[in-house]
């Protein structure tokens, strides 16, 4: 897979999160994925990334705007900003760096997400 590839694949991520796709988002998943993230026990497999997107997620909105991009096969260094709403209500706008791996298959293996802000 080329690093044009995995960054298009980071892009395509969220895009489908932010249009709330969730089934979408998904399918770029392997069945057996890990998925870390500040404030929430580690998630594996699509049944624990659906669950958390689907309910346990605290952001009920928003947007991630991708500030930067670095790719080598298979891993994918991502950071950004996200401005939204939580599900209480209030609004919300931070920083964050992503870390994707993929595996042979094209899908994401393994995710670990870090804020610069507490536990959102």
């Amino acid at each position: 897979m080329t690093e044009i590839n995995l960054s298009n694949l980071v892009h395509e991520y969220y895009s489908r999160v932010d249009a709330g796709d969730f089934q979408g988002l998904l399918d770029l998943f392997a069945a057996d994925a890990i998925y870390r993230r500040p404030g929430y026990e580690p998630m594996q497999g699509k049944k624990s990334l659906e669950s958390f997107y689907r309910g346990e997620r605290v952001i009920e909105r928003g947007r991630h705007e991708v500030v930067s991009v670095v790719a080598q096969s298979p891993r994918i260094a991502v950071t950004g900003s996200f401005s939204g709403q939580l599900k209480d209500g209030s609004q919300v706008y931070l920083d964050f760096a992503d870390f994707f791996t993929v595996g042979a298959d094209g899908l994401f293996s393994r995710r670990e997400t870090f804020f610069y802000a507490p536990l959102v």
